[in-house]
């Protein structure tokens, strides 16, 4: 129960195979009190979600983009609970003249609503419920990153938006660290949410992660995820902050093919 007696806020729950509700549950079973996060037409379906956890919570508008919503979702916690430990910031969009092969052709006006709604509605998110987590004493915000080191086909400028998803991380860890509140973010693999089915091209990534990752890699299985944004809301990560932490079976850190010996997954090659 390590995160028992912790008060969290859970954006981007949309059905049952969302990172975010996943993140939900487990934090649940480890003792959290949580809210979430829906809006527009896709909030009855994260209503229907809710009920589906271990104890249903409830829900509340948020367009991050309209800070109206946000004001309403910090009174609403300030007058229900007083103070919070910790956010989910599971937020991103990009329209599709953005995606799909479109980065050549993109107007500026489709990259800025990528970047604002994916990398820079963290830093709204994290001002906005900035006096919860004073009047907590601290407390823990982590975002869903997705490798942004190198150019992916069809990913275009929700790639560059993730890519100043990550320096956003390390400026909000600059300057909430002094208010005892850290900021990091999970650089998933490729996971099959309905967010991520909807981008051009996505079985290519379920590909190369089969290839590539030194373990096993299950695009049907968030859990792993889901556990390691839970950790780093609890009180067991409290001097990491600004950190981007992989959880993709190891995909980042070898070259194409690297770890997979031709013997099948588990072969060990003898030297005589």
């Amino acid at each position: 129960m390590f995160l028992e007696g912790k008060r969290l806020l859970i954006t981007g729950i949309l059905t049952s195979d969302s990172i975010a509700w996943h993140v939900a549950r487990i934090a649940q079973e480890q003792g959290a009190e949580i809210v979430a996060t829906g809006f527009g037409r896709g909030i009855r379906i994260t209503q229907r979600s809710v009920r589906r956890l271990p104890a249903p919570c409830p829900v509340y508008e948020l367009d991050i983009n309209q800070p109206a919503h946000l004001e309403a979702i910090t009174t609403e916690l300030q007058d229900s609970w007083g103070g919070l430990d910790g956010a989910l910031h599971a937020i991103a969009f990009a329209p599709a003249d953005a995606l799909g092969g479109n980065f050549l052709t993109a107007p500026a006006e489709s990259a800025g609503i990528a970047f604002q709604t994916s990398a820079f509605s963290y830093k709204a998110l994290a001002v906005g419920l900035l006096p919860l987590f004073q009047a907590a004493g601290g407390g823990s915000l982590v975002t869903l990153d997705f490798d942004n080191s190198q150019a992916w086909p069809a990913y275009d400028w929700m790639g560059v938006a993730k890519a100043a998803l990550e320096a956003v991380t390390r400026y909000l860890a600059r300057d909430l660290g002094p208010h005892g509140i850290r900021v990091n973010a999970v650089s998933a693999g490729p996971l099959g949410t309905v967010a991520a089915k909807s981008i051009p091209g996505f079985s290519l990534f379920q590909e190369v992660w089969n290839d590539r990752a030194p373990l096993r890699w299950d695009a049907k299985d968030p859990d792993a995820v889901a556990r390691m944004v839970c950790l780093l809301l609890s009180d067991w990560t409290p001097m990491t902050t600004g950190e981007i932490v992989h959880v993709d079976g190891g995909f980042h850190a070898v070259a194409v093919g690297a770890g997979k010996p031709s013997g099948g997954p588990g072969a060990v090659e003898e030297n005589e």
